[in-house]
């Protein structure tokens, strides 16, 4: 159990920040680029940031096992019950390494299947979004601290999809299910956080992801009013096989479509997802 959820997740927003930090001065001073086994592109500043975090949940939350990217890649897995930590210590690596902004800090909590609490920082724009399930989500930026929620459905709906993974059943559910919307490529796991603030209402992706990538950004929705759904249309759930997400739909509080019937045929094999 968490004593005091509130202070731990502020606490977690000052690591997510600190490791930011540490990538933005690689970013100053330059890193390579290398290929992980299954040749997804892992840098200097995953696996910097990472230890920060390592680091700094051990302080925060002793005891509380954490599943995290780069300790996952090297085999140590640690065994985990109702409560761990998820982290992608750099989500949107591709948006990184080309140089974009869209990249995020991603530190979730787990709690009996289900995120509880999580924080996604973005390190080229100093922004924080956090979010504790049942209390709320807020956002800190340049101008403070405030609250964030999600907004009513209306009538005109705005989408948001990845950059580097939208792909043919994703534009077949968006037309065939979601019906005519406008749609917005963003990277890495903000684009949880642009429908936990309001300013879309859906967020599709129909091809695997890894559960350290959805969690932060999950609990952040949740927090703010929003719902995630696995391809069978119930609730995404967290401890699968691999920590793997089939796929799933993120809305600003409505029951979408499920995509399941839009799904191509998974195996549960092959390369590990990258990213949101």
């Amino acid at each position: 159990m968490i004593a005091d959820e509130r202070r731990l997740l502020d606490d977690i927003a000052v690591a997510a920040r600190e490791a930011g930090e540490a990538i933005l001065e690689l970013v100053r001073r330059g890193f390579e680029v290398e290929r992980k086994q299954d040749l997804s592109p892992v840098t200097e500043a995953d696996r910097a940031a990472e230890l920060i975090i390592l680091a700094a949940l051990a302080k925060a939350a002793p005891g509380v096992p954490v599943v995290a990217e780069e300790e996952v890649a090297a085999g140590r897995i640690p065994a985990t019950g109702d409560l761990y930590f998820l982290v992608d210590p750099l989500d949107g690596t591709k948006e990184f390494i080309r140089g974009g902004d869209d990249y995020t800090v991603n530190i979730g909590l787990i709690s009996e299947g289900a995120p509880l609490l999580g924080v996604v920082f973005t390190p080229a724009r100093g922004t924080v979004h956090a979010g504790l399930v049942g209390e709320g989500a807020w956002i800190e930026d340049g101008d403070g601290r405030r609250p964030i929620e999600t907004r009513e459905r209306g009538e005109a709906i705005t989408a948001v999809a990845s950059k580097s993974h939208f792909n043919q059943p994703t534009a077949d559910y968006l037309a065939e299910a979601v019906g005519e919307c406008d749609y917005t490529a963003i990277g890495s796991s903000l684009k949880f956080c642009i429908v936990a603030e309001g300013k879309a209402d859906i967020y599709p992706r129909l091809s695997p992801t890894s559960e350290w990538d959805t969690a932060a950004g999950h609990a952040v929705l949740l927090a703010a009013g929003g719902r995630v759904d696995g391809p069978d249309g119930q609730p995404l759930h967290y401890g699968k096989r691999a920590f793997l997400n089939r796929g799933f739909v993120a809305t600003s509080g409505w029951r979408a479509p499920a995509i399941g019937p839009f799904l191509e045929p998974f195996s549960g094999g092959g390369d590990v997802p990258e990213g949101v």
